[in-house]
């Protein structure tokens, strides 16, 4: 099980309002370190954490994590949420895992996944290798 992400940003205050305007998160505790960030809970859990960064650009040749997913509900909502914010996303639907996936970046430019599994997908309902005639 995923505890928490730590996220680098030379914008933690945007960075911070975008996740609370857009997912719900709120900041709270956060232990007294020797530098600044927040700790972001959602259901009383610290799941997102955001600390300073330098702001260069991510070298996607190199190793890196590549994105954060999160597990929503309501995909439709989301979307007027996103438009009503102007928020710019793609879509992508997975019929046969019963998903339909936003992607969004944060306004530094982190790559967010938003899942939503609003429906088991059918195994029955599954295609194939068999031809019938």
């Amino acid at each position: 099980m995923l505890d928490h992400v730590t996220l680098r940003t030379h914008d933690l205050e945007g960075t911070r309002a975008f996740f609370e305007a857009v997912l719900g998160l709120k900041p709270g505790y956060r232990p007294a370190f020797g530098f600044s960030g927040y700790w972001l809970y959602a259901d009383g859990e610290p799941v997102v954490h955001l600390i300073p960064g330098a702001g260069s650009p991510v070298d996607r040749a190199g190793e890196t994590i590549d994105h954060v997913g999160f597990r929503l509900t309501d995909h439709d909502g989301m979307r007027r949420k996103l438009d009503d914010l102007s928020i710019p996303y793609s879509r992508m639907e997975l019929p046969e895992l019963g998903e339909r996936r936003l992607f969004i970046r944060t306004p530094t430019g982190i790559l967010l996944e938003l899942v939503f599994r609003e429906a088991r997908a059918d195994p029955s309902n599954q295609p194939t290798d068999v031809e019938t005639t």
